[in-house]
């Protein structure tokens, strides 16, 4: 393991820099792989099955739903937003960290071995998911809370090292290839997963034992893979913190403090932050809500779900080295607007999909992985843009919030009407309203001022 101290910034060699991506990669690879089997996939719909299981003595179907509730913070809430629910939970307990996590980032010199504490730590929480069973939700919902709060502030950190390795101008290409990797990465695991889910009977496993089988492969994949880039990233000085007494925690508090007085002075990070709540708002509750909305909406199986997720991990691989090649031409801004209107159209559609049709719901799936890669790797780097030097884990913090900290109003939303309707289609047309209002406050944001704002030189093309 390097542990000579290389000065801030990206490297002066080009070949060293590469070396350096390439490492930083595969954080991408080794997250997304749980993100999707297990987040995406798998736990969503698992934990509806044991709440249902709680509430009314067995799992509902389209034809039969489940209509009972449970017990969920003192309120009672119907069985199938249970998961919903818990989402919401986590994403707020990380709105609250998150920031906090990354001002104490920043005042490190061993950033990636903060990563790997915090990504070997949520890798425990997905293995330990083979131990939930039965009616037993509430344990599932603590644990992934737990996996959903080590994978933000993990990521926080990681988001950060990107400004450290990589110039302006590189950002677009280093950010897309990394998300890509990581979903490429993410199918590899779904496959493996998908032939365990399709094979369970014939190797003496019930589908319940495939799926929680599943849980503990995404999480040691998640664990082992983050060896690559604690082994193969440098290790910096902070440089440009705040001076500040006391310990490393209060000095911290002192650096979050002082960013957040001090961000009336970046107003292009403050608007496409607002713009970003809003428009991935509505991109992490498709995700994190698509699996349930397959199978008790449409009527699909597990099997089926996994399928099209599969298509949908390899199709945002090339769309995102797509779009990350667009952007390349037409500015990271001008590529995600376009994005939005391909995600608004995405919404809309899943409203009108006929149940059992799979054939729209995979060309939807088509849609989704097109733009899913692109839309979130140009939002890392255009975001890095707007990061003034030396608090780059602080404001990836806040970004991190933005992306998963403050996602909670979607699925909120999703899990209130349902709530009140009963009805998943109503629920995931409204998320054309995140879409729209994020498109709006994103076509006011000027990147150059933004980036000069922080200190930063401009791209060649915004």
């Amino acid at each position: 393991m390097t542990t000579t101290l290389v000065p801030p910034g990206p490297l002066a060699d080009p070949a060293q820099r590469r070396r350096e991506w390439r490492a930083w990669y595969f954080y991408d690879w080794a997250n997304s792989a749980y993100v999707t089997t297990v987040l995406g996939v798998l736990l969503g719909p698992y934990l509806t099955v044991l709440a249902e299981r709680a509430a009314c003595g067995e799992p509902g179907t389209p034809e039969s739903p489940c209509r009972g509730t449970v017990p969920f913070l003192g309120f009672d809430v119907a069985a199938g937003a249970v998961s919903s629910f818990a989402v919401t939970l986590a994403t707020i307990l990380g709105a609250a960290l998150l920031p906090i996590i990354g001002a104490i980032a920043d005042r490190m010199t061993r950033k990636r071995l903060f990563l790997a504490a915090f990504a070997w730590t949520g890798g425990l929480s997905g293995t330990a998911l083979w131990f939930v069973t039965g009616t037993n939700w509430q344990a599932g919902v603590v644990l992934l809370i737990v996996s959903a709060i080590c994978l933000g502030a993990s990521t926080t950190v990681n988001d950060s090292i990107l400004n450290d390795i990589s110039h302006e101008d590189e950002r677009d290409g280093v950010s897309s290839r990394g998300w890509a990797l990581g979903y490429l990465g993410g199918g590899l695991l779904l496959v493996a997963n998908l032939a365990l889910l399709t094979f369970a009977e014939s190797i003496g496993l019930s589908t319940e034992q495939a799926v929680r089988l599943s849980f503990v492969s995404a999480g040691l994949w998640w664990a082992g893979w983050t060896l690559v880039p604690v082994l193969g990233l440098r290790d910096r000085p902070p440089s440009n913190v705040e001076p500040a007494t006391g310990g490393l925690l209060r000095s911290s508090f002192s650096q979050l403090v002082h960013t957040l007085k001090d961000l009336r002075h970046y107003p292009q990070t403050l608007l496409f932050l607002l713009a970003y709540v809003f428009y991935n708002d509505g991109i992490q509750t498709v995700l994190a809500t698509a699996a349930v909305f397959g199978t008790r909406q449409l009527g699909f199986d597990e099997q089926t779900i996994v399928l099209v997720y599969l298509v949908v991990q390899f199709v945002a691989f090339g769309g995102a080295l797509a779009l990350g090649r667009l952007a390349g031409r037409i500015g990271a801004r001008r590529t995600i607007l376009a994005s939005l209107v391909v995600w608004c159209a995405i919404s809309v559609a899943g409203y009108f999909l006929p149940a059992r049709a799979f054939v729209p719901f995979l060309l939807l799936g088509v849609g989704i992985g097109l733009v899913l890669g692109g839309s979130q790797a140009l939002s890392r780097s255009l975001f890095s843009l707007f990061v003034p030097r030396g608090r780059e884990a602080e404001y990836f913090g806040l970004y991190q919030a933005a992306e998963r900290g403050t996602s909670w109003f979607g699925t909120l939303t999703f899990g209130l009407v349902f709530q009140a309707t009963g009805s998943y289609r109503l629920a995931i047309v409204t998320l054309v309203v995140f879409f729209v209002v994020g498109f709006v406050l994103l076509l006011k944001v000027d990147v150059a001022k933004g980036a000069r704002d922080a200190g930063n030189r401009v791209p060649a093309v915004v």
